[in-house]
């Protein structure tokens, strides 16, 4: 579906001169940096795939996704689409894909739902019939009948995501790009659009590229997860791989039927204690979870325990901040990571 291979795209940012001159000097001797953001990466995507694609702020995720919806050339690399070039054959390639961006709108502020809906059936140029059962389903899944006849003005903001994602499948298309859809919303609005995705993906087989800093949303909607930082691609696997290779540090709370033992073995922390309870933290490469549970038990009896792996979130956060050096060869296979230098 998705083939990206060595895509870049580079930007100029003006560089102003100081002072009093200033303005002068810019005119007449203009200078520029060159920002790469998006710096030399490749991947695919098969059709039917739901796949997260996360990184910080500034890492080149709107701009890949820009450059794949056909909004931006590349500066270099092959990007194609179902066999389409996304900017060169535009008016064919965004007939095929929806987009919802949390921050923006698709439908006419002013109009009840229900007209923006016939609006871009004129657009998308749908068949009367089609367009009628494609809107009755969407409308079922995303239980949005009452808010048809609602100026999109005066929804609330779950309500409008619901609609807008209507809006972006009205036209039955193949591939769907989602830029936090989910931003801002309550619980009970998430999990209703949460469970329309799985469908989505599911029931239609609708290819879904999913932009998010909403984690739990990557862990229960995406297979696979793309991670990018700084422009490169530094992880393309399932969020498990991520958590095993860089998320080694596992919690297990442990009650006692007695008193629980003082000692513990090498590599293993006590975060917290009590009389019969012992809340320990270890590197699952230095000891493995049955290990430590049977050494555990042979010094006292076991009443209950729970085991917890480290937050996809914590473990995010911390490439965030860290960032990675290096990045995943395109030869590696799907799930696998090079050594980071």
């Amino acid at each position: 579906m998705i083939e990206v291979q060595g895509l870049k795209k580079h930007y100029k940012v003006a560089r102003h001169h100081r002072g009093a001159l200033g303005p002068l000097k810019n005119l007449f001797d203009p200078r520029h940096d060159e920002v790469a953001a998006v710096d030399d990466i490749s991947f695919s995507i098969a059709a039917g795939e739901f796949v997260g694609f996360i990184g910080p702020n500034g890492a080149g995720k709107s701009t890949t996704v820009k450059v794949l919806t056909g909004v931006l050339e590349p500066s270099a690399g092959i990007v194609t689409v179902a066999g389409r070039r996304p900017r060169a054959d535009r008016l064919a390639h965004v007939a095929h894909l929806g987009v919802v961006f949390g921050q923006r709108t698709q439908l006419w502020w002013d109009l009840p739902v229900v007209e923006s809906y016939a609006l871009l059936q004129h657009v998308y140029g749908i068949d009367d019939n089609a367009f009628r059962r494609q809107q009755e389903r969407l409308v079922e899944m995303l239980e949005i009948a009452p808010l048809l006849d609602t100026p999109v003005r005066k929804l609330s903001l779950g309500q409008r995501m619901r609609c807008e994602l209507a809006g972006a499948l009205l036209h039955a298309p193949d591939l769907l790009f989602l830029d936090e859809p989910t931003i801002g919303l309550d619980v009970v609005a998430k999990e209703t659009i949460r469970q329309f995705l799985e469908a989505e993906n599911r029931e239609r087989g609708t290819t879904i590229l999913l932009t998010t800093h909403d984690m739990p949303d990557i862990e229960r909607l995406c297979a696979r997860t793309i991670l990018i930082d700084r422009g490169r691609l530094v992880f393309d696997g399932a969020m498990d791989e991520l958590r095993k290779r860089l998320g080694r540090e596992r919690t297990l709370l442990v009650e006692f039927e007695g008193r629980a033992p003082d000692e513990l073995p090498q590599g293993v922390r006590e975060e917290d204690r009590g009389p019969e309870r012992l809340l320990l933290r270890f590197d699952r490469e230095a000891i493995a979870a049955p290990q430590l549970i049977a050494w555990l038990a042979d010094k006292a009896p076991i009443r209950d325990l729970t085991l917890q792996e480290a937050p996809i979130e914590d473990i995010v956060a911390k490439i965030y901040r860290e960032g990675l050096e290096g990045r995943l060869v395109p030869e590696a296979s799907r799930g696998e990571v090079e050594a980071f230098d």
